[in-house]
């Protein structure tokens, strides 16, 4: 019997989260829980605690690689629990809600300071995580509040300072915290303006990116005073293959999953592109996308 069953939250054990992740590759999950509400969230959080088991708290997995040995102890993936609350000009909104919903709330309502959002597609919890931004905007600028469950379950309020934002950086990765909520702090702004900068965005996306494939999405972070895909496209590396991944031809910083790819796959080529980078320009790449896992020949 489960230490969860008594709990009465779905949970499937031992499943591959390949069938979750934006890049389709991923191992098994030892246990891996679809709560629908944050007293869930903490119930699971003190259960698993109790039993001493790992925990890997998951929004939407998009900008995310899972090592093909998958996940030891209980994964909680956030993608039931969404909910947007406005108050004047503040949106508080649960942390499975995906960013891009947000960002289209904010425009219903008439709010701008959230255009940049409109193709984001990770969740607020992943966005937090990381600091989520595009086209010069970056979650950091109007997140205001972040409430968070601590590794015991209890509750957090998390404001300015506090949150340690900095690109592609927040707390969330310095400490065992799980994301509930954030508050967006917004402006009244005109919505014909702001749909057309949400068009314009989501035009420039489709454009430039290769939306069609797999993907977890911008593999690196900027290197100071670089653009990662033109570096990766005078290395001669835009469109190099191993196995089913491949440096998109469509976007040199994407990877695409284009014939039944693993996560070996993707780490095998972002390894050969840091290595030729560093060799070629003398130019440290690292990796935006949050890798996580254990590897395939490991025990559990």
């Amino acid at each position: 019997m489960s230490i969860f069953t008594d709990l009465n939250i779905p949970i499937l054990e031992n499943t591959s989260m390949s069938h979750y992740t934006f890049t389709r590759t991923g191992g098994p999950a030892d246990y891996l829980a679809f709560p629908e509400t944050n007293a869930e969230v903490a119930q699971l959080i003190k259960r698993a605690h109790s039993h001493h088991l790992p925990i890997t708290v998951i929004g939407n997995a998009s900008n995310m690689i899972i090592r093909d040995g998958g996940i030891s102890g209980l994964v909680i993936l956030l993608t039931r629990i969404e909910d947007i609350t406005q108050d004047g000009l503040q949106l508080v909104v649960s942390a499975g809600t995906p960013l891009m919903t947000v960002s289209e709330a904010a425009y219903q309502f008439g709010l701008a300071g959230l255009e940049f959002a409109a193709g984001i597609p990770g969740s607020v919890g992943g966005a937090v995580f990381m600091n989520a931004g595009a086209y010069g905007g970056e979650v950091s600028d109007v997140i205001t509040q972040v409430t968070v469950l601590d590794e015991l379950g209890e509750l957090h309020e998390l404001k300015g300072e506090e949150i340690h934002f900095r690109y592609r950086h927040s707390v969330v990765q310095e400490a065992p915290l799980t994301v509930l909520s954030a508050t967006f702090q917004l402006q009244p702004g005109d919505p014909e303006k702001i749909r057309k900068t949400m068009d314009a965005y989501n035009q420039a996306r489709a454009a430039k990116q290769p939306l069609d494939l797999p993907s977890c999405g911008s593999v690196f972070k900027r290197p100071t005073g670089y653009y990662t895909g033109p570096l990766i496209q005078q290395a001669g590396l835009q469109g190099k293959i191993l196995g089913g991944a491949q440096v998109s031809t469509k976007h040199a910083g994407f990877i695409v999953n284009i014939d039944h790819a693993t996560a070996t796959d993707y780490l095998n080529l972002i390894a050969l592109i840091e290595k030729t980078i560093q060799e070629k320009f003398g130019v440290t790449l690292e990796p935006e996308v949050r890798i996580i896992g254990r590897e395939k020949d490991e025990t559990k």
